[in-house]
């Protein structure tokens, strides 16, 4: 087998990319031995350099603390490049043109899989910035699924609690419960899976208590990750 491809992790929020790097490191044993995985390098910027930016709207901000953890990790030896985070691929159009490596979407991971599974109508949880962008509806329709957004104080709640509490690994029942009543809503319009489309929220929901099949970004991209590094592309 030739050597795995070396995964750079262009890190926002902490608690998601730890989840992302830990499910690359304990799957890699089933593709690649014991105690094996590809090498791995990491790099992130303060998350607040992110939020600013996000206040006010600066997308192509996004993109060059994106673009400066890129060529921080193309220098550490990474062959391509993924972010456990959705909010912030907002700025992949931006990012792309003008990156030094290639990049696996993990937009495009989850909807590949929603395909696959056979969903057609998801629910998109996240943080608020995210839920309201294109991020999701573009990979989604490319592949012929709906999709449906929490209303918007449901939007604004859920972006509360992940900002004040799960991107600080903060994990309360009643943020749990509130998930749960809204991905209930999303099952009463009609979807037949959620996106959990924030890092952090697999922490809290998953298949075992939620009323929908989950699409767990966060895991899901560590695979994919996993898979083209076993490639060796």
């Amino acid at each position: 087998m030739p050597h795995p491809a070396s995964i750079g992790i262009v890190a926002c929020s902490a608690e998601g990319a730890a989840l992302c790097y830990r499910t690359i490191c304990s799957e890699g044993a089933a593709l690649l031995g014991a105690h094996a995985h590809p090498q791995i390098a990491l790099h992130t910027h303060s998350l607040a350099d992110y939020v600013v930016c996000l206040d006010r709207g600066d997308i192509d901000g996004v993109g060059e603390l994106m673009l400066s953890s890129a060529h921080k990790l193309a220098s550490a030896g990474a062959q391509f490049l993924i972010c456990p985070d959705n909010t912030i691929h907002q700025a992949m159009d931006y990012v792309l043109s003008r990156s030094p490596l290639p990049w696996l979407h993990i937009a495009e991971v989850v909807a590949r899989s929603a395909a696959e599974r056979g969903f057609r109508r998801i629910g998109l949880t996240g943080t608020q910035w995210l839920v309201e962008s294109e991020v999701y509806p573009d990979k989604l329709g490319a592949l012929g699924l709906e999709f449906v957004r929490p209303d918007a104080p449901q939007r604004a709640a859920i972006g509360r609690l992940i900002m004040d509490e799960l991107v600080y690994g903060v994990f309360k029942p009643s943020t749990v419960a509130y998930f749960q009543q809204v991905i209930e809503g999303l099952k009463a319009q009609g979807c037949d899976a959620v996106v959990l489309g924030c890092t952090e929220i697999p922490l809290i929901i998953g298949d075992e208590n939620s009323a929908l099949p989950t699409l767990d970004s966060t895991r899901l991209l560590a695979r994919a990750a996993l898979r083209r590094a076993v490639a060796g592309k």
